[in-house]
Formats: structure tokens, C-alpha cells, sequence
């Protein structure tokens, strides 16, 4: 699903314009990612969890000519799904 189409459910669901619902989604999207930036932690209860984790510094091997690179610490963003989300999930 992408942004436009969540914008058209949002449109159809609340019975709201097109405009506003782009506007409604876009802050929604901007806020989440603001506090994870801020705080490094995220949790929407039983949608789940965004967390800021950092990966080591790490060997890795560049496929084409075989050699040794490093690979420098960085941070990622990682998702842990709710209880009520996953279970969902696995239903289908």
C-alpha cells in the first residue's frame, strides 16, 4: 500500500477531502518519524514498536573481487510487531 492510496481509504473511511486527508497523513507520518529521531523509540500499542538500534562495525566481503571491506557502526530502524498485529498477520 502506499501513501496515496492510504490518503484515498482515509478519504473514503472519514468522508473527508482528498486534500485534507493528504495533509492528515503526511503530518501523521512526520510526527512518528520526528519522535523517533527524537527519542529513538516509537510505540503504537498492539500495532507495534519502531526502535533506533545501532549495528556494530562489521568485516564484510565485496562480492566481485573477493576482498575484505569495512563496514563502519551505523543506525537502523527496526519494527517489532504488536501482539494483536501479529496475530493477524498469521491468521490471514
Amino acid at each position: 500500500m502506499t501513501k496515496r492510496e492510504i490518503v484515498k481509504w482515509v478519504t473514503e473511511k472519514c468522508g473527508i477531502s482528498q486534500l485534507l486527508a493528504k495533509e492528515v497523513v503526511q503530518e501523521t507520518l512526520d510526527a512518528m518519524v520526528e519522535q523517533i529521531v527524537k527519542e529513538g523509540r516509537l510505540e503504537l500499542r498492539n500495532f507495534g514498536v519502531f526502535e533506533v538500534k545501532e549495528r556494530k562495525q562489521r568485516v564484510a566481503r565485496n562480492p566481485r573481487t573477493g576482498e575484505k571491506v569495512m563496514v563502519p557502526k551505523r543506525k537502523v530502524v527496526t519494527f517489532k510487531p504488536g501482539k494483536i498485529m501479529e496475530a493477524r498477520v498469521k491468521k490471514g
